[in-house]
C-alpha cells in the first residue's frame, strides 16, 4: 500500500535535513581545507621573503666589500659628500639600449655614406640550390666538410664532388657577414671609443692620482663621487651592455668566446669596482683599454676601404700601443696599484682579492690578444698581412672569382640553377 501524505513529507524534510548537514559538513570542509591552503601558501611566501632577505643580506655583508672596521653607514651621503651606490647601475639598463638606437642611426645615416665614398657596398651572393640532405649536414655537422665526408655526400645528393664543394663554398658566403656589415660595425665602435678616450682624458687629466697611483687609496674608501666619474661609468657600461645585446647579429670572430669573456670581466670589474668605491683605479682601467681600441678599428675602417698603406701605418702604431698600455701599464702600474698599496693601509678581504682576480682575467686576455698581434706583425714583416686575424675569411675573391668560373659552366654547359644539375 502507498503511503499517505504526512508519511511523504517526513520522508522529504528527512532528505532535505540529511543534505543539508552533508552540504554543511563539506562547506566546512572546504573552508578548512582553503584557510589551511592559504596558511602554507603565505607562510611559503614569507619563508621565501625571508630567504631573500637572508641571501641579500650575506651579499651585501660589510666583510665582503669593505675593509675591517668599516660598514655602510660610513658611505652613505653626508656633509657634502656623495657616494656610489649600487642603485645608480639600474639606469645602464635604459641606457644600453638608447645605445642600441643610436647605433642603429649611426650605421644606417652615417657609417653607410661613409663606405660607400670608400667604395663599399653589399654585394649579392648566389644563393646555394635547395638541398635537403647538405643543408642538414651543413647545420648539423661541419661548414667545412673533410674529402670524405664529400664523397659521401656527392653519392647521397647525385651530384659531382666539383657540385658538393660549390655548394658549401655558397652557403658559407650566405652566412658570412658582408664588408659593408664590418665597416658599420668598426665605425660604431671607433667613434664610440675616441669619444670615450678624450672623454676619459678630459675627466682625469687633472686628478693627482693619475699620475701618481699612491693617490688612488688616499682617503680609501671615503672618496666622493665626482659627476664626470658618474658620467665615465654609466656610459662605459652602458656601452658593453649594448654590446652584449646585439651580440647575437654581431660580425663573430674567431675570438669570439674571449670576447664574450672580455665583455662579462669589464661589466663585472666596473659594476664592483662602483659598489665597492674603487672608482679611482676603474676609470683608470676604462682609459687604458681605450687607448688601443681607438686605433684598432681605425685600421680596420681603412683595410676594409682598400686604403692599405694607411691602414698598415695605424696597424704598427696601435700594435705599439697595445703592448705599452696593455702589457706594461696596465699589469706594472695598475694591477700593482691594486695589489700593492691598499694593504699598506688595512688588511686584504674578499673585495680586494675579487678585484684582482678580474684584473688578472684581463690580463690573461690580453695575452692572448698579444699573441695574435704578434702573429699578424710577422705576417706584416714578410709582407702577409691580408686582414685583421680574427676575423673569418671574407672570401669576396674567392667568390667574385667562382662567379665567373659559374658563368663560364653556365655557357659551356648550358646549365641552370647555378649550374648544380648539369655539373659533369
Amino acid at each position: 500500500m502507498g503511503r499517505g501524505p504526512g508519511a511523504r513529507l517526513s520522508a522529504a524534510e528527512e532528505t532535505y535535513d540529511s543534505v543539508k548537514k552533508q552540504l554543511s559538513n563539506s562547506l566546512s570542509a572546504l573552508w578548512i581545507t582553503g584557510g589551511e591552503n592559504c596558511f602554507f601558501f603565505f607562510r611559503r611566501k614569507a619563508s621565501g621573503t625571508r630567504m631573500f632577505q637572508t641571501i641579500n643580506e650575506w651579499f651585501w655583508w660589510d666583510r665582503i666589500w669593505l675593509p675591517v672596521n668599516l660598514t655602510w653607514s660610513d658611505l652613505e651621503d653626508k656633509e657634502g659628500r656623495v657616494y656610489a651606490k649600487a642603485s645608480d647601475l639600474y639606469a645602464t639598463v635604459p641606457y644600453s639600449i638608447v645605445f642600441l638606437i643610436i647605433r642603429f642611426l649611426f650605421e644606417r645615416l652615417i657609417a653607410t655614406p661613409i663606405a660607400a665614398s670608400f667604395g663599399i657596398r653589399d654585394r649579392v651572393r648566389h644563393r646555394a640550390a635547395d638541398s635537403i640532405v647538405l643543408e642538414r649536414y651543413y647545420r648539423s655537422f661541419c661548414r667545412n666538410p673533410t674529402q670524405l665526408d664529400i664523397d659521401g655526400l656527392s653519392k647521397k645528393c647525385g651530384w659531382s664532388r666539383r657540385q658538393v664543394e660549390r655548394w658549401f663554398r655558397q652557403r658559407r658566403n650566405q652566412d658570412r657577414p658582408g664588408v659593408l656589415k664590418k665597416f658599420r660595425e668598426a665605425s660604431w665602435r671607433f667613434v664610440f671609443y675616441l669619444l670615450a678616450f678624450v672623454g676619459g682624458l678630459v675627466a682625469l687629466y687633472d686628478k693627482p692620482w693619475f699620475y701618481d697611483t699612491r693617490k688612488v687609496w688616499a682617503g680609501f674608501p671615503k672618496q666622493s663621487l665626482l659627476p664626470s666619474q658618474y658620467w665615465y661609468y654609466i656610459i662605459e657600461m652602458s656601452f658593453y651592455g649594448s654590446l652584449l645585446f646585439s651580440v647575437a647579429s654581431d660580425v663573430k670572430r674567431k675570438d669570439f668566446k674571449e670576447q664574450i669573456i672580455h665583455h662579462l670581466a669589464t661589466l663585472t670589474l666596473l659594476a664592483f669596482s662602483w659598489c665597492a668605491n674603487y672608482i679611482r683605479i676603474g676609470t683608470m682601467v676604462m682609459l687604458v683599454h681605450d687607448a688601443s681600441d681607438v686605433l684598432l678599428e681605425s685600421a680596420k675602417l681603412f683595410n676594409y676601404g682598400k686604403w692599405e698603406k694607411t691602414c698598415n701605418a695605424i696597424f704598427v702604431v696601435f700594435a705599439v700601443v697595445f703592448m705599452v698600455t696593455r702589457l706594461v701599464i696596465f699589469p706594472f702600474w695598475l694591477i700593482h696599484c691594486t695589489w700593492v698599496y691598499p694593504v699598506l693601509d688595512f688588511p686584504p678581504f674578499f673585495g680586494y682579492y675579487f678585484f684582482n682576480v678580474m684584473l688578472m682575467v684581463l690580463q690573461l686576455l690580453h695575452l692572448f690578444w698579444a699573441y695574435l698581434i704578434l702573429r699578424m706583425v710577422k705576417k706584416f714583416i714578410f709582407g702577409k698581412l691580408t686582414g685583421d686575424d680574427r676575423s673569418d675569411h671574407e672570401e669576396e675573391e674567392e667568390e667574385m672569382s667562382m662567379e665567373k668560373e659559374e658563368m663560364h659552366l653556365k655557357v659551356r654547359n648550358g646549365s641552370g640553377a647555378g649550374g648544380v644539375q648539369r655539373d659533369h
